[in-house]
């Protein structure tokens, strides 16, 4: 058996000086189907990220007081933990999404003061 998977292995990889496949240089774009009527929409305003070796923790909730220090504790409402391979894809999946977003309605300033100083300036 091993042998026949290493034969079929060495028939289907490229030759030496020959190029390989186009899908095989660039990573497809594949639609994977997804169920999610079980699925509850949380919102979240904060974000906190820490981590092990092995796999990051991504904390959410909600901060009433967006703007300062907030007084009381912000609570924690929702935890994703995800390995390090999973957080990179989810990282290129929200860049991208984010490029498309700012290239429709502008650059996202995420310093808030700065928002509220161009607001105030308007």
């Amino acid at each position: 058996m091993a042998k026949a998977a290493e034969k079929a292995a060495e028939k289907d990889a490229p030759k030496a000086g020959e190029a390989a496949a186009p899908a095989e240089q660039a990573q497809q774009m594949v639609q994977v189907q997804v169920e999610d009527l079980g699925a509850i929409a949380l919102y979240a305003n904060f974000c906190r990220v820490t981590g092990s070796p092995e796999e990051l923790i991504i904390d959410f909730g909600l901060n009433p007081q967006p703007v300062g220090v907030p007084k009381d504790p912000i609570q924690v409402k929702q935890r994703i933990i995800v390995n390090y391979y999973t957080a990179k894809r989810l990282l290129a999946a929200l860049n991208m999404s984010v490029q498309r977003h700012e290239a429709v309605f502008g650059v996202l300033e995420t310093d808030i003061q700065k928002r509220l100083k161009n607001r105030q300036g308007q």
